[in-house]
């Protein structure tokens, strides 16, 4: 044997061994297990986070999420609905908004795109 075949010969031969796939799959599956596992909400006796802190939109924001405090995600998600529902999304280019009469007095423009539309936004809560 050369020394280019010996030095590939153990790897092959590892790579074709059942027992040596087995236990690479198993951390795999533990780890999935422990994502979802750790994603938990927050205690009775916790303090919200930045994301969870409830939030006073504006007038204008109002006009599209609704009355109350939301929570910021909770804003983005019911703007996103409006979007959708109103097919405000340019359909050449989906990350760009277009926004109607209500979307442009809290934009303060005609065209915006989704990584603007959170800036904006947050312009908009107290």
């Amino acid at each position: 044997m050369t020394e280019a075949t010996k030095k590939t010969a153990p790897k092959s031969a590892a790579a074709k061994s059942p027992a040596a796939s087995a236990p690479a799959a198993k951390p795999a599956e533990k780890k999935a297990a422990v994502k979802s596992d750790s994603v938990e909400k927050p205690k009775a006796g916790n303090k919200p986070n930045a994301l969870q802190q409830p939030l006073q939109p504006s007038p204008e924001l109002s006009a599209v999420v609704g009355e109350g405090k939301l929570a910021r995600g909770e804003v983005v998600k019911r703007v996103w609905d409006y979007i959708k529902s109103n097919k405000l999304q340019n359909p050449s280019d989906g990350r760009e908004i277009l926004a109607d009469d209500k979307l442009k007095k809290v934009f303060g423009k005609d065209k915006v795109t989704m990584f603007e539309m959170n800036k904006l936004l947050a312009q908009n809560l107290k």
